[in-house]
């Protein structure tokens, strides 16, 4: 009886030269080509561990940590200086998913730069900008924005501590008018002080006091005055706790 062997299996070209031409390890230069420049070390055809990245249509250069493709781990970010002619450092920090997560430092300019934790590309939760003008923030940010407890010093040395909202003064707070020496105490909202008491601090110590101390003035409903404040407190922070909740819930559905 004869005998038929099932012929073998031929594995296709495109396949044999697709594995040979996979990145793996180190690698000295390999170009796109947009003219894009990698030097690092590779895994499966994709950036991964230590390299260096060069874009050449701005001049921006990467150079840290990668993770299948995508900048994650440690790693700096800088520009060319037109003026001087060198790189100029942007960021400094940690990355996840090619975004800025995690403690790192973003220079925005000679003198003004944020150190603090990030999310996704936003400063997000504890951190401190100085601006150029003298004023430093220290305190909580959510999107970008002052939210939580903080502190805003100005550069006359006057401060505000207390609460902030979407980058405003909201709920209680505090307001040191050190060069006038007085202080302010009392309830914000969107920036607008809605109700306090403002009284003589450190007046004699003050290097421009007002001429005549505060007098004494009472408001004559400041229970109702203080209630309606605090109302449109809570149902702004309520809009905004709905808000968070239903795009975290659009962002696991998209995930789903």
């Amino acid at each position: 009886m004869p005998i038929t062997k099932c012929p073998q299996k031929v594995k296709s070209l495109w396949k044999e030269w697709d594995q040979k031409a996979q990145k793996n390890g180190l690698r000295h230069q390999v170009y796109a080509v947009n003219g894009d420049c990698y030097v690092g070390e590779w895994k499966g055809n994709m950036r991964h561990g230590k390299g260096a990245q060069i874009w050449k249509k701005k001049g921006t250069v990467y150079e840290g940590d990668w993770k299948l493709g995508k900048r994650d781990g440690y790693g700096t970010l800088s520009i060319p200086d037109p003026d001087t002619g060198k790189y100029r450092r942007v960021y400094s920090g940690w990355w996840s998913g090619n975004k800025k997560s995690g403690y790192g430092i973003q220079f925005f300019g000679p003198k003004e730069y944020y150190e603090g934790e990030w999310c996704g590309n936003q400063r997000s939760g504890w951190g401190r900008m100085y601006f150029s003008n003298g004023n430093i923030y220290e305190g909580q940010w959510l999107n970008d924005k002052y939210h939580g407890e903080g502190m805003l010093r100005l550069k006359n040395g006057n401060r505000y501590e207390g609460y902030w909202q979407r980058g405003m003064k909201n709920g209680a707070g505090r307001f040191f008018y050190l060069d006038h020496g007085q202080l302010f105490e009392g309830f914000w909202v969107d920036d607008i002080a809605k109700c306090g008491t403002m009284i003589d601090f450190g007046r004699d110590e003050a290097p421009e006091p007002t001429q005549f101390p505060i007098p004494q003035i009472t408001i004559l409903d400041p229970d109702n005055v203080l209630k309606e404040a605090m109302d449109r407190f809570k149902s702004t922070a309520e809009e905004e706790e709905e808000e968070e909740n239903e795009t975290k819930e659009e962002e696991e559905e998209e995930k789903e």
